[in-house]
């Protein structure tokens, strides 16, 4: 019987894994035409890549967050329920104190997992103030008492002097999402702020010689073009970490009501990534067990390398343990 012929496209594409340079912008947008029927052969051929070029096939880059400090965001992301902007039912309070903080660091780390982020509401620190000097007191502790433990943070556009004084504590890394393509960040996702603002803080986080945690966020009205735009923006900024969110609509937030993406567009989507960031983490974040439900495993299959694991900011998450059967059982596939 005649072997199955690959679609022209995607054999194109397998010479990522025979020379590991990334496909080009031009045959991202053609691959992201692809029939959603197709959608499994390319998720195969980034399955492959990954387990080449990235991490490996047994490992798997696990992390959890703290929600340290929530709501009151003077920001108006569309799709936050943090954002004072918005009308989301949510817990509101200042920056927790250190030993809650070390508290969730401890059990995240006895489950097994060994990065662990502090996440705070609001802009951002342009200098340190006595907040961010709180957080640093957080960083160096958790060094401290969980040496093993690789403490990360989320805080938002940060000035020279905050980027150089994070470097000096030893973070591992540093998340701050672009969210969608640039030329449309105004529009899908927040206009108090621009993603210029997001951009300069990943160029002093990377003159500081720290790790970028970047990526975005799909189904807040972008296209699958604005998904390769995005795609392509993160090679040019060099970050290390890909975070790839689908969004869980929050009752109100401008997109609370949303409908979702495909699942066949998210294969896709996770897929081109790894094809243009072959050897880079790719995280597979919120919307996992609430929006993709059945299919997660499948992202799991298609590029992803990483996931966020616990809670997340203001939504449910899944259990560690949970996840760490889960991630067993995705290493037998590779």
């Amino acid at each position: 019987m005649d072997q199955p012929t690959l679609h022209p496209q995607i054999a194109a594409a397998y010479r990522v894994l025979e020379t590991g340079e990334p496909i080009s912008h031009a045959e991202a947008l053609l691959l992201a035409e692809l029939p959603g029927e197709l959608a499994l052969d390319l998720a195969s051929l980034a399955n492959k890549v990954k387990n080449r070029y990235g991490s490996g096939p047994e490992a798997l880059h696990a992390c959890s967050i703290m929600n340290a400090k929530s709501g009151v965001c003077g920001e108006n992301c569309r799709f936050c329920a943090q954002s004072r902007h918005n009308r989301a039912d949510i817990e509101v309070y200042d920056l927790v104190d250190e030993e809650s903080v070390l508290i969730e660091a401890r059990n995240c780390f006895s489950a097994g997992v060994t990065h662990f982020g502090i996440v705070t509401s609001g802009y951002g620190y342009k200098r340190i103030n006595p907040e961010f000097q709180r957080v640093l007191n957080m960083i160096d502790r958790l060094h401290a008492e969980l040496p093993e433990l690789s403490v990360c943070a989320s805080l938002g556009m940060l000035g020279a002097e905050p980027a150089e004084a994070l470097a000096a504590h030893g973070i591992a890394h540093y998340n701050i999402n672009i969210q969608v393509a640039p030329d449309r960040y105004s529009e899908l996702i927040a206009d108090t702020h621009g993603v210029e603002e997001r951009i300069e803080t990943i160029k002093l986080l990377r003159k500081n010689n720290i790790s970028v945690c970047c990526g975005g966020i799909m189904g807040v009205g972008e296209t699958m073009h604005d998904r390769i735009s995005m795609i392509f923006a993160l090679q040019v900024l060099d970050v290390s970490v890909i975070p790839l969110n689908v969004l869980v609509p929050i009752d109100g937030t401008p997109l609370a009501g949303k409908d979702p993406v495909s699942v066949a567009e998210i294969v896709k989507t996770f897929a081109i990534c790894r094809l243009a960031h072959p050897n880079k983490i790719i995280k597979f974040a919120a919307g996992r067990e609430t929006i993709m439900k059945d299919f997660q495993g499948l992202l799991m299959l298609s590029g992803a390398n990483g996931y966020l694991t616990g809670g997340y900011l203001t939504t449910r998450g899944r259990d560690i343990a949970d996840d760490d059967r889960f991630a067993r059982q995705i290493a037998t596939f590779n």
